[in-house]
């Protein structure tokens, strides 16, 4: 991964604030478009109007009948909120995991993070777990993922070759195998539970309502605002951990904090919507490719394209196949794989015959 380079001129200046505000736009765009588009067709008016009264406090509109502006209120806006944080902080989270391991192929899903969440919180269902009341289910996903990277990071180190892409990705992939066979065997004893905690892991946010989003804003502002307040620091990481403790960083702690954070958006997510693959992989490195490498710019504008991409594959998956809903897991992956697997071959051939 090459030094980030920070634009100095007006027109670059100029540039982001365009880019800034087209990306803002888009996901305001896209996000109104999955409250109007559903089944029951809403005018657009109507749902402005709905989400002015209840915002300003004023209660339900009284033009519209209760059951309309319940469908807004209580069950499209709630699930449009949750689908944006959890597409920002899975795509925030793989920015700051390939930043730190300088590796474009790592993400939360490729790494066993996702995994060892996905586990902490299957765990917790099927043991009937609550003793975090009703943050136990994010507060064991953390807990998996932050054990799961933890194992991730023991086996590159017994391998004797250090943390390099092919090591990390390898030790995902057994990360996640085993903890894959635990999940197997929770489903194998589950019972009736199995149809629940199968649809679970292939991920959706339907009918989750506003407690859902209220339990994930405390884990997706923290670990935003850690992996945030350290952007220069991923700057300064990405050019290797002997420049960066040259330039001043304190390399362990710093590292340990972005995991920290990192986790804690990766277990919030997990835990509210089961396990979607492909956001923090594909959306990192699509936004890098368009404003390169600085993590200042990196990491707010794969916040915003992670959400509008996961509100958009959420509306995709709710009217594909109307009335029948497919796992918002499936769509991701369907549309993340081919994607990605464009994205290195033009890096392939950009290496192969540079312009």
């Amino acid at each position: 991964m090459q030094p980030p380079y920070i634009p100095k001129s007006s027109s670059s200046r100029n540039k982001l604030v365009l880019l800034y505000t087209l990306s803002a736009a888009l996901a305001v765009g896209i996000c109104f478009l999955a409250l109007v588009a559903s089944s029951v067709k809403v005018p657009p008016e109507h749902v402005l109007q709905i989400v002015w009264s209840h915002a300003a406090g004023r209660g339900p509109w009284e033009a519209v009948s209760k059951s309309v502006d319940l469908m807004i209120w209580d069950i499209r806006l709630p699930r449009v909120v949750l689908a944006f944080l959890i597409g920002s902080a899975l795509a925030l989270s793989g920015a700051a995991f390939q930043g730190l391991l300088h590796n474009p192929l790592a993400d939360p899903y490729t790494i066993g993070v996702s995994s060892g969440s996905a586990l902490g919180a299957v765990a917790a269902m099927f043991f009937g777990i609550a003793v975090f009341g009703a943050f136990t289910l994010p507060v064991f996903g953390m807990l998996g993922g932050l054990t799961a990277l933890a194992a991730v990071f023991a086996l590159t180190r017994l391998t004797g070759r250090g943390v390099t892409t092919e090591t990390v990705i390898l030790a995902g992939i057994i990360v996640s195998s085993f903890l894959g066979s635990f999940i197997s065997l929770i489903l194998a004893l589950s019972g009736d539970d199995l149809k629940q905690i199968m649809f679970w892991l292939m991920g959706s946010v339907g009918m989750r309502g506003w407690s859902y989003v209220q339990l994930l804003l405390p884990f997706f502002a923290a670990g935003s605002l850690i992996v945030l307040l350290n952007r220069r620091e991923l700057n300064a990481l990405a050019m290797g951990e002997q420049s960066a403790h040259h330039l001043g960083v304190d390399v362990r702690r710093r590292r340990a904090l972005i995991v920290v954070g990192a986790s804690l958006l990766t277990g919030g997510a997990v835990s509210v919507s089961g396990t979607i693959g492909f956001v923090g992989l594909v959306v990192p490195h699509f936004v890098r490719l368009i404003i390169g490498p600085n993590h200042r710019h990196l990491l707010p504008l794969s916040m915003l394209w992670g959400g509008a991409f996961l509100v958009l594959a959420d509306l995709v998956a709710r009217t594909m196949l109307s009335p029948q809903e497919l796992p918002i897991g499936v769509v991701t992956s369907l549309a993340g794989a081919p994607v990605f697997a464009l994205l290195l071959m033009r890096e392939r051939l950009a290496r192969r015959w540079p312009a």
